[in-house]
């Protein structure tokens, strides 16, 4: 229950950030929202039917690689962001917050943030650009951020020929910074990225499943224990405050009784992988 009320914030937040200010100032964020932002321009496709489209192929994708419950959850989400919108655009019709494009981009982004923030707690996702960044991420050398920086910037890029305004294009990079910095304060209360030490006896499955779900590489490292001098076997990552919670939950799942450390990246140099 306690997700399911993240969730149905996270997607009137949501609604609220792309109607009410992104939508009426030619303000785009990133993802597949941003993606149905354009295509809503040039089609005859209400942004939520075009929302689900797009995200509906690569969440069914998405089963093989992160299980029928994750998918399930990612659907109802992206079903009620879509609905939400719909609702508040085309039946509601709801008017601009503000004609200021400052405003819509900061407040926009600030909404963006909290919709994304909340639905991430709520132990679910938005689906599109995350589900294929993880693929990626596990199929080759990129990263999950760095693949979505790419789809992002791609988005970005693609507005400039749609609406044929550079000006807007830059708005909508600094919204989509807005976003991401509401997610991390909601997240961990400010913005960082955490250190997380694993100590596990299955640390093969674990290992897996952290590059498949997470995209992130780590380093494994052997010691031994102060009781009975064990042998002991530790994974040291460094994580996106957004995927922590999806780590506890490959831990829970894969070895509970594994020990956790989890502390603050106040500095991180080099690509560590």
């Amino acid at each position: 229950m306690k997700d399911l009320i993240y969730i149905i914030l996270g997607a009137t937040f949501l609604a609220i950030g792309v109607v009410s200010f992104l939508l009426p100032n030619n303000i785009i964020t990133g993802g597949t929202a941003g993606l149905s932002l354009l295509l809503h321009h040039i089609s005859p496709f209400t942004i939520g039917s075009l929302m689900i489209m797009i995200n509906l192929p690569l969440i069914i994708l998405s089963i093989k690689y992160f299980g029928k419950k994750y998918a399930i959850k990612s659907i109802l989400t992206i079903i009620l962001i879509s609905v939400f919108i719909d609702i508040a655009n085309e039946f509601l019709n709801l008017s601009a917050a503000t004609n200021e494009t400052i405003l819509a981009t900061i407040f926009g982004g600030i909404c963006i943030g909290l919709g994304l923030g909340f639905i991430i707690k709520g132990k679910s996702s938005a689906g599109g650009s995350t589900i294929v960044a993880s693929i990626i991420a596990s199929k080759t050398h990129y990263k999950a951020s760095e693949v979505i920086l790419a789809i992002d910037a791609f988005i970005i890029a693609l507005s400039i020929y749609v609406f044929n305004d550079l000006e807007k294009a830059l708005w909508s990079i600094l919204s989509i910074y807005v976003s991401s910095r509401i997610i991390d304060v909601i997240l961990s209360g400010r913005p960082s990225k955490k250190v997380v030490h694993i100590v596990t006896n299955e640390v093969e499955k674990v290992s897996e499943q952290i590059i498949l779900r997470l995209g992130e590489n780590g380093t494994i490292l052997n010691g031994t224990g102060l009781y009975k001098e064990q042998n002991k076997t530790m994974i040291l990552i460094v994580v996106e405050i957004s995927k922590i919670q999806v780590l506890k939950d490959i831990i829970k799942e894969y070895d509970p009784e594994s020990f956790l450390v989890i502390t603050e990246a106040s500095e991180l140099l080099g690509r560590g992988n």
